[in-house]
């Protein structure tokens, strides 16, 4: 139901059943999925890809240009999946050159004033609460939970599962199923009340628990952490999981808690 108070730019493509509120502007290059509803003063601009049954509230903005020096109005998308939820005045700029394309997943709730930047990867059922900052070229991965106005670095990973206090600033990367907090950010237990709640085992959990303390706990690098792991604990998803986000992480892994006295 396109609103006669809405701009709908002739070539964007919207399915039949899309309802469009009042005093929304829809750019050409864009597509909208059935069964989604954009709130009014919506703002969605070229290159936007919205799935199937989204709601985009009131004062969004969808697919604006990056705020990148270095943008030279390459052709780029911002994706966002079926099942979204995008509260008010979220910012979802689209890709540059970098990567090409914005893409946040299915199942996903982007709280009010979340900024998702340039070239960001978020997976699906992923929770940003209010005011969340991601930085341009940010992976977030499924089912993780970014608590409200925390600021993420630009280039860094956020692993699966995990569970991230508010006002946190995430300057490094942030392996799976775990649990971070303080300042600066830390390594604060396994996520398992998380994990129980997506029908993890205990035992899976107490295999995962076992892996963050080679890490965290024995006193070794986190190369030859790694190693021991590979070495002597038997091959799950979970440990290959883990293994391969720690060898593979270019910003370094976040600390372990540490004693205040050496603050």
């Amino acid at each position: 139901m396109n609103q006669p108070l809405s701009y709908v730019h002739p070539d964007a493509i919207i399915a039949d059943n899309v309802v469009i509120e009042p005093f929304v502007s829809i750019a050409k290059d864009v597509e909208i999925g059935e069964g989604t509803w954009i709130g009014p003063n919506v703002t969605i601009m070229e290159g936007a890809r919205i799935g199937k049954n989204c709601r985009v509230f009131p004062g969004a903005v969808i697919s604006a240009i990056p705020q990148d020096l270095k943008f030279k109005g390459e052709k780029t998308t911002a994706e966002i999946g079926d099942n979204t939820t995008v509260r008010e005045c979220v910012t979802v700029n689209r890709g540059t050159s970098a990567k090409g394309k914005t893409i946040i997943g299915s199942n996903c709730l982007l709280m009010a004033y979340v900024h998702v930047a340039h070239d960001c990867v978020i997976g699906d059922n992923v929770i940003l609460n209010n005011s969340v900052g991601l930085a341009g070229e940010v992976e977030v991965d499924d089912w993780a939970i970014v608590g409200g106005m925390t600021g993420v670095h630009q280039f860094v990973h956020i692993g699966k599962h995990v569970m991230i206090s508010g006002v946190s600033k995430v300057m490094k990367d942030v392996p799976p199923y775990i649990k971070a907090g303080r300042d600066p950010l830390s390594y604060a237990g396994i996520n398992s009340i998380g994990l129980r709640r997506r029908n993890y085992s205990i035992e899976k959990i107490n295999e995962i628990q076992e892996l963050y303390r080679i890490i965290y706990q024995r006193g070794m690098n986190n190369s030859d952490a790694i190693d021991y792991i590979e070495a002597n604990l038997p091959a799950t998803d979970e440990r290959d999981d883990v293994i391969m986000f720690v060898r593979n992480s270019k910003r370094g892994i976040i600390r372990g808690y540490f004693d205040e006295k050496e603050e």
